[in-house]
């Protein structure tokens, strides 16, 4: 969607992040539920059982504030929870422990790289609050939101502790949000609180307006593409209605991810219908002595290290950029650069590794299993030694990625070992004469033909051969034979 087609929308996001702690929230049940067989990560207490009553898991209490601090946020001196109160079947006592008038934190800035308005540009997004709240368990649907007959319930994500980060309506389009939610994910897991892969790991809200209209809420959207995808569809249902003179009516949607729709639920709720007050079973939290010591626990942000790595290893900042995002990448990449040239492995990690792994959508951390930091300096110094070209390298890569091995036994098996010079006059004279047309072709002034006749040899020698140096002894080749040498 162009930028020219958006004016006039405003996107503000809730998104919940579950907190890497071994326990719940407010019980002792494991977090580790995710392969587990429906309801078995339970107790009295995420279950809501009368007379259960909730602690305070101190961890995620500290996770909590350390997200804030990163968030640029005002910790607040004093955190109160609050009861959220609501029916739904996958809220097991009738309400929600969360926070309302006293939060951890308010009023934080992240910088973003807007791709609005013709161009990569900085902009800040104000964040209105963190706050934490337990999950909800999750329902799963016997068909679609809309048509299925009935649903199951699986409480084993109930209690689950969440950080809410709550944005301004600043986001002024559905890409700005999505390398929104990737800067936030970025941070956390920086923190190391918080694991991007695991099931249910973020959730996002996502209300959104257009001028002329009330502002739709569509909940609980599982992935970066989907909140994408659900705001762009709300933009032109919205826009819409606006055109034909309807009204945009403030509502919560649900988006179904394979018909790329939001379909309505029910009329938004107004924070009064909730009746919050103070959880009488939880006491106010005094946080303003742990601010000190958790900014000590805070690591270098990916803002920080990009602009470090940009300046220590002299690469660009595109490289930079991308071997920041995920703390894993940089990990890795500091590993390799200290032990080989550093631009070569930006170049080597952020385009080439990268893209293989997103092609396969396997993380940085399984990645680094079946080649370790080790074994990828050794293809890079093969490399450089021209013991193999750079399709070897790559080949090599891909092996280990999908079949595992050592680079060496790779090179071996697969034959991928650089060629000679004498060898490449080889292949260039025999598909030279195999190809005569293509020769004059060239001389015609057909450069495409040059191009034919490089494939050729790269072909015959099996990518053994760098395409640069195969191009050089064409031209040298076919120059000779104009003049009449052999």
């Amino acid at each position: 969607m162009k930028s020219e087609e958006i004016g006039g929308v405003k996107i503000g996001l809730e998104c919940h992040a579950q907190l890497l702690t071994r326990t719940k929230l407010f019980c002792r049940c494991p977090t580790n539920y995710q392969n587990s067989e429906p309801n078995t990560h339970v107790c009295e207490t995420c279950l809501g059982l009368p007379g259960a009553l909730p602690v305070v898991n101190g961890q995620a209490l500290r996770y909590g504030i350390k997200v804030a601090l990163a968030l640029g946020c005002a910790i607040q001196p004093e955190t109160i929870f609050y009861r959220k109160n609501y029916y739904y079947p996958d809220l097991p006592r009738g309400f929600q422990i969360t926070q309302y008038d006293f939060p951890i934190a308010l009023k934080g800035l992240v910088s973003i790289e807007s791709p609005e308005n013709g161009g990569a540009k900085e902009r800040e997004i104000r964040i209105t609050r963190v706050h934490m709240e337990e999950d909800p368990g999750r329902l799963v649907y016997k068909g679609t939101i809309d048509t299925a007959k009935y649903s199951l319930v699986d409480y084993n994500r109930s209690g689950m502790p969440l950080v809410e980060i709550v944005t301004e309506p600043d986001l002024r389009s559905p890409k700005e949000a999505r390398i929104f939610l990737g800067k936030i994910r970025s941070i956390l897991g920086y923190l190391g609180v918080f694991d991007g892969d695991r099931e249910g790991a973020m959730r996002v809200d996502a209300n959104i307006s257009v001028a002329g209209g009330q502002r739709a809420e569509v909940k609980n959207i599982s992935s970066y593409k989907g909140v994408e995808r659900a705001l762009a569809f709300e933009i032109t249902r919205q826009k819409n209605l606006v055109r034909r003179g309807l009204v945009v009516t403030q509502e919560t949607r649900h988006f179904d991810e394979v018909r790329g729709i939001t379909i309505s639920m029910r009329t938004k709720e107004f924070e009064h219908d909730y009746r919050y007050f103070p959880e009488p079973d939880l006491v106010p939290l005094h946080i303003s002595g742990l601010v000190e010591e958790l900014k000590r626990e805070i690591p270098e942000l990916p803002d920080e290290k990009r602009t470090r790595f940009a300046t220590q290893y002299s690469i660009t900042q595109e490289h930079a950029t991308a071997l920041t995002y995920d703390i894993s990448i940089a990990d890795y990449y500091e590993v390799v650069a200290s032990k080989i040239d550093s631009k070569l492995s930006a170049v080597w990690i952020a385009d080439v590794l990268k893209g293989e792994l997103n092609y396969r959508s396997i993380s940085m951390r399984e990645a680094s299993e079946r080649i370790s930091t080790d074994e990828f300096v050794s293809i890079l110094r093969y490399l450089n030694k021209s013991v193999i070209t750079e399709r070897g390298a790559t080949e090599i890569v891909r092996e280990m990625l999908d079949h595992g091995g050592t680079p060496d036994e790779i090179i071996k098996d697969k034959g991928l070992a650089s060629i000679g010079s004498e060898d490449i006059e080889k292949a260039v004279s025999e598909v030279i004469e195999a190809h005569k047309s293509a020769v004059e072709d060239y001389k015609a002034g057909k450069n495409e033909a040059l191009n034919f006749i490089v494939g050729q040899v790269m072909k015959q020698t099996r990518g053994r051969a760098e395409p640069k140096e195969v191009r050089e002894f064409v031209r040298a080749r076919i120059d000779r034979s104009a003049d009449g040498q052999s």
